[in-house]
């Protein structure tokens, strides 16, 4: 797919020489079945990389679903992502599939992966390798096949070297690493984005 094509699917503005390798990253590894790791500031668009991966991938027609890790409380996250037991902690009334076992086939965007906590690093770590989980509170090994794309706006060698991510889930996510530049480091785009703005509001 050509990158202007791209651009115009999914309301992509500039065509600074960053934002170009960015997005050729992107729709080079969208097709394969890589983990990667999107980064970049708040706000330059990761998810919508992540969205661009997706929609280009064999796994299209399939489910995707973004997850913001520094969104949900420390307690529920491997609920949330995994799946539980009925009564296996306090609350768990009834029985729960997680992301991993309703978005089988599909995609799973994991934003903010820096805030996982260490135990739930852990489990996905296993997840990517053997494509095995066990719900929490459960014995049984389960299978799911999901692709994982992940993002952060933090500096993940610095938690490395503070023990709060595990290098090796660094390194399995860091297959292909995509960059995603900020405004300030594509300013040659900011009267494209004036012309598009000014467009859209005179039209108003």
């Amino acid at each position: 797919m050509e990158l202007q094509q791209v651009k115009q699917r999914f309301g992509i503005i500039g065509n600074s020489p960053a934002l170009n390798r960015a997005l050729e990253v992107a729709v080079r590894v969208a097709p394969t079945n890589l983990s990667i790791l999107i980064t970049g500031e708040s706000g330059v668009g990761k998810e919508v990389f992540s969205q661009i991966i997706h929609n280009l991938s064999t796994r299209k027609h399939e489910n995707f679903i973004a997850v913001n890790c520094g969104a949900i409380p420390e307690g529920t996250i491997d609920s949330e992502l995994f799946g539980h037991e009925k009564g296996s902690f306090t609350g768990a009334h009834e029985k729960r599939k997680g992301y991993f076992e309703t978005v089988n086939g599909g995609t799973i965007f994991l934003d903010e992966i820096g805030e996982m906590p260490i135990g739930t690093q852990a489990r996905l770590l296993r997840l990517l390798e053997s494509g095995e989980f066990i719900k929490v509170g459960a014995s049984v090994v389960q299978k799911s096949d999901v692709r994982v794309l992940a993002a952060t706006n933090v500096d993940l060698p610095k938690l490395i070297r503070q023990g709060k991510f595990r290098e090796d889930l660094y390194y399995r996510l860091n297959t292909v690493p995509i960059f995603v530049p900020a405004l300030r480091e594509r300013k040659e785009d900011i009267l494209v984005l004036f012309r598009k703005f000014a467009s859209d509001f005179s039209e108003k």
